[in-house]
């Protein structure tokens, strides 16, 4: 493959998981052999690693070695050795509104205006990038803070016609989330949603991406605990174990742990979730909870402790208990860089709308006609399997 620089431009540039993820590239530009955590790294037909660029938004104005450092993330040594190319990254002016994240605050924002006003500055961020770096194609990542939700029924989500008269009359129900997602697709930016606030997935924004033929893909990464449920589950169903009650809990101390505190929040992140579960089994869990605290000494290292209550043959009761001391960030941006490649390569071969295969990486999954997701991993792997191999 002909190597092409395509640029990332990450909404929430300075987060732990993106500062992760461009520390991690440039190590492996300074020819760092350990490939663990990222699961195509065989995959030569996809964009190498090192031909990503990043740039990107932020509410800190950190440049990305000293947002790094804060996190706590990447070992000093390693952060050390890309100290230099981390210092010359520095996140443009953000696009926000309190509103709609409370815990997140910063000074480093584009000044409140119109909503068609702070599209038109996405749209010139996303040119400027491509053009002075002289990129092949950019695409947009979402890693931004978890917002709070608004209706997803609500009128202006509804359609592409509903959305453009919301911009121009300033409708509130349009989040921050949504402006970046919309300046993306208007740009033909392939589009990925890590978070799990709204993006492309409303009507609106997929009439959007299926119109101009741009790859989307979403939402909310499926990394730790959901990722183990997702093997979990399919497991007990294949082995008609019933499953009564599964209690999931969470502690983490980084940003997005503070993020999640404020209960607005929190419904977007339990929703993606807590949805999973019921869909693999093919049955409601009346006693399904899930819950996340923020507990600040524990910083990036989470711990997601799960207790499964199991009926099996005869109805006897068994249990299983599963503790995962995990690294939030450690196991995103891996998946992060690996979407990215992804979408380059769903457009390079011309196609657009919902990208289904890549519900591998996620916890709410896009489909391509709106239905139910596939949530099992082991299925959703071969289908990006076969996707990947049918070029």
């Amino acid at each position: 493959m002909t190597e092409q620089r395509i640029g990332v431009a990450v909404v929430g540039l300075g987060g732990a998981v993106a500062t992760t993820a461009v520390a991690g590239v440039e190590l492996l530009r300074l020819g760092m052999r350990d490939l663990s955590g990222l699961p195509l790294a065989d995959r030569r037909d996809l964009v190498p690693y090192e031909a990503l660029v990043f740039g990107g938004w932020d509410l800190a104005p950190d440049d990305l070695a000293k947002a790094a450092h804060l996190h706590r993330v990447v070992e000093p040594a390693q952060l050390d050795t890309v100290a230099g190319p981390l210092q010359a990254i520095k996140p443009w002016p953000a696009v926000a509104d309190p509103a709609w994240c409370r815990n997140a605050a910063g000074a480093n924002v584009v000044p409140v205006g119109p909503l068609r006003d702070r599209v038109a500055h996405l749209r010139e961020d996303l040119r400027r990038f491509r053009t002075g770096q002289q990129l092949e194609r950019v695409v947009v990542v979402n890693l931004a803070s978890t917002e709070a939700r608004p209706d997803p029924a609500t009128p202006v989500l509804a359609g592409l016609a509903a959305f453009e008269t919301g911009l121009d009359r300033d409708d509130p129900a349009i989040t921050p989330g949504l402006l970046y997602a919309y300046a993306a697709l208007r740009e033909g930016c392939p589009y990925v949603n890590f978070t799990p606030s709204l993006g492309a997935d409303v009507p609106a924004l997929r009439e959007l991406a299926e119109r101009d033929r741009v790859p989307v893909a979403g939402k909310d990464g499926k990394t730790g605990q959901t990722l183990v449920k997702t093997v979990l589950a399919p497991a007990f169903r294949s082995r008609a174990l019933a499953v009564e009650g599964w209690y999931s809990t969470n502690i983490l101390g980084n940003r997005d742990g503070q993020i999640l505190d404020d209960p607005s929040s929190l419904a977007s992140k339990l929703d993606t979730k807590g949805s999973v579960l019921d869909e693999i089994l093919g049955y409601p869990v009346d006693d399904h909870v899930v819950r996340i605290d923020y507990y600040r000494p524990r910083g990036d290292a989470k711990e997601a402790w799960d207790n499964i209550d199991l009926i099996g043959f005869l109805g006897q009761r068994m249990q299983m208990k599963v503790d995962f001391l995990c690294r939030d960030s450690i196991l995103a941006a891996p998946l992060v860089l690996e979407l990215v490649r992804l979408v380059a390569e769903a457009a390079r071969r011309g196609e657009g709308g919902p990208q289904e295969q890549l519900g591998y990486f996620f916890k709410a999954p896009m489909t391509r006609d709106g239905g139910p997701a596939q949530h099992a991993l082991h299925a959703q792997e071969q289908a990006l399997l076969r996707w990947l191999d049918a070029a």
